[in-house]
């Protein structure tokens, strides 16, 4: 199985705002890497930090043994503490009963966490390590792009 290591982050100007996401995609023992970036003109930072995931671990061709860097704990605790597998069994309600935001992509991630093997590492963001220092200024240009597309899945809450 090849053994990748995926670097990711998502950025929003103003929360809600413009965001964009990107990944960065590198095989174990390769200097070559992969850029994945995109945007969408209204969102949340929380979507674009599951977008990044998403695409990053999406652009996989076969299933990989795989590192994720995030500086998201929003992302790395919903799925290394296991947040994501008791939202699904509780029909994507918290342990509030409130429900769960941005389900849309959680649902997306669920099969590729599965297809995937993948240990998720969390990173202080803004803390001078490379390749997150290069994530955050491809989701930050992505974020102020021109004519991005619409994020239809997001429902419109302030804040998420």
């Amino acid at each position: 199985m090849k053994e990748v290591v995926i670097h990711t982050d998502g950025a929003c100007l103003g929360n809600p705002g413009p965001g964009g996401w990107a990944a960065l995609l590198r095989l174990e023992g390769s200097p070559h890497r992969r850029e994945l970036t995109g945007g969408f003109r209204l969102t949340t930072n929380n979507r674009m930090e599951i977008m990044a995931v998403l695409e990053g671990l999406g652009a996989l061709r076969e299933p990989c043994r795989v590192s994720l860097y995030t500086d998201s704990r929003y992302v790395r605790d919903a799925v290394e503490k296991g947040w994501l597998d008791s939202w699904r069994a509780k029909n994507w309600r918290k342990a509030d009963n409130k429900p769960v935001k941005n389900v849309d992509l959680w649902q997306r991630l669920l099969p590729l966490l599965t297809r995937h093997q993948v240990r998720f590492v969390w990173l202080r963001g803004h803390a001078g390590h490379e390749e997150n220092a290069r994530c955050d200024e491809l989701a930050g240009l992505a974020a102020r792009g021109i004519n991005l597309p619409e994020d239809a899945g997001w429902d419109g809450e302030e804040r998420q």
